[in-house]
Order: structure tokens, then C-alpha cells, then sequence
């Protein structure tokens, strides 16, 4: 089971002091956050409403738990938000899953393969 981001005010602080990993298709918010949650990593999943009603929304939400598991989330320390784009749902699930691959590696929490 996923650790989640609960509170609003959890997830606006690590929009103001994380680093933006952007794709074409997701956008990754990152924040190193070890003193206040010990080990464990969490992740919140962002769906805004002005991208899609209720039905696109819960399919780029879907689509990003699965990216957050087959990509080894959540990761140790970090607290990592996945905010969808307009292209989450369009693009090949594959596609999604590499670029996000990338960008985690450009950041150090994945090893290139």
C-alpha cells in the first residue's frame, strides 16, 4: 500500500519547496523530507479540475498509482507529488512510464538500467 500525502497543507508545502521535474506528460514535485516523517516515503497523486471532469481525472490519477509502483515508489525520504498533464491520459502508457523514468533518474532516486 501506497503512503499518501494527506493534508492540504503537506502537499503545499512540498509545491513551494520542491524541485519540478517536468515531463511532457507528468509533472514530478520532489522534496527531500526526512526530519519530519523518518524513513518512509509518500506520495500524493494531483488531478486539477480546469484538465478534465471527474472520469478524466480519476483515469490520469489511476494511471499514476501505477506509474508510482512500477517505477519502485514511494521512495525512502522523499515525498514525491505526480501532477497530471493535459497528455497523461493521451499518450501510450509506455511512453509515460519512460519519461518518467528519466526524470527520476536525473534526479538520483532511479538507476539508469
Amino acid at each position: 500500500m501506497l503512503e499518501t500525502i494527506k493534508s492540504s497543507t503537506e502537499v503545499s508545502y512540498v509545491f513551494t519547496h520542491g524541485k519540478r521535474l517536468n515531463t511532457p506528460f507528468v509533472t514530478l514535485i520532489v522534496l527531500q523530507n526526512e526530519k519530519q516523517h523518518g524513513q518512509t516515503g509518500r506520495v500524493a497523486f494531483v488531478a486539477g479540475k480546469k484538465l478534465g471532469n471527474a472520469v478524466w481525472r480519476n483515469r490520469a490519477k489511476r494511471r499514476m498509482r501505477a506509474l508510482c509502483r512500477d517505477l519502485g515508489g514511494p521512495w525512502d525520504r522523499y515525498d514525491v507529488i505526480f501532477l497530471a498533464r493535459r497528455r497523461t491520459t493521451e499518450a501510450t502508457y509506455s511512453k509515460v512510464l519512460d519519461a518518467c523514468e528519466k526524470a527520476l533518474v536525473d534526479i538520483g532516486l532511479r538507476t539508469s538500467q
